[in-house]
């Protein structure tokens, strides 16, 4: 199956452009600038293309980025810290973002001949993102299908989507994926915060999986805490 990865940079997405790889053709990542704070995450998007050796594509959405607005990850919001799990998590939602990305992405992969085109969403994101839930993604797909009808043919592959971030790690390590190469913090610093929601899921995500986290860490044990707090 030749397949196209939407490509972020972090480790849910470098993952999946690494297992794509493994048990697939990967034609190509394809990545967005949306105007997001955290821009670093592209450089490590293009790092995995290059150590994959397939073809990279940034496609700048900064203007539509700068209507999708009332996000911390795109106005001058905070970012907060803690658990995923928490309320105030739902100020990093970018309205219809992933929405937006996978349109363009089905675009791309119809005028390459592709079959699919995967997107590395997964359990965790249920709660705070709608466009990263099981019935999106079906929907969705659906409507691509009739989008495309009679021109192209284009699955959406999301592998990850009912299993949590810990099982990811796992599947990183299986196909021995980089994990230093990858970003996941929200604020946008030269190191990881380790207190916003990316980090704490990513720091107890290694933890349930028993693998070494590489990640440099402003606040390395915050995690802890923020876990303690988070709603059961």
């Amino acid at each position: 199956m030749k397949t196209i990865v939407i490509c972020s940079g972090g480790l849910d997405s470098v993952t999946l452009a690494y297992k794509v790889a493994h048990e697939q053709t990967l034609l190509g990542l394809v990545s967005f600038d949306y105007g997001q704070r955290h821009k670093i995450e592209l450089d490590y998007a293009a790092h995995a293309a290059k150590q994959l050796g397939v073809p990279y594509s940034l496609l700048d959405m900064s203007q539509i980025g700068r209507h999708l607005s009332g996000s911390a990850l795109t106005d001058d919001i905070d970012v907060p810290d803690g658990h995923y799990a928490e309320e105030n998590m739902k100020v990093t939602v970018v309205p219809n973002r992933n929405a937006i990305m996978l349109s363009i992405g089905f675009g791309i992969a119809a005028a390459q001949q592709a079959d699919a085109v995967a997107a590395a969403v997964h359990g965790g994101d249920h709660f705070i993102y709608p466009d990263c839930r099981p019935g999106f993604i079906k929907n969705f797909e659906d409507m691509q299908k009739l989008a495309l009808d009679g021109y192209a043919n284009v699955s959406l592959y999301t592998p990850f989507l009912e299993i949590p971030k810990s099982a990811i790690v796992t599947e990183g390590v299986k196909h021995n994926v980089p994990f230093a190469d990858t970003w996941s913090c929200y604020k946008g610093g030269d190191t990881h915060c380790g207190r916003c929601g990316t980090c704490v899921e990513r720091r107890e995500a290694f933890a349930i999986a028993g693998v070494v986290d590489p990640t440099i860490y402003a606040d390395p044990d915050y995690w802890k805490s923020a876990l303690e707090r988070a709603p059961l």
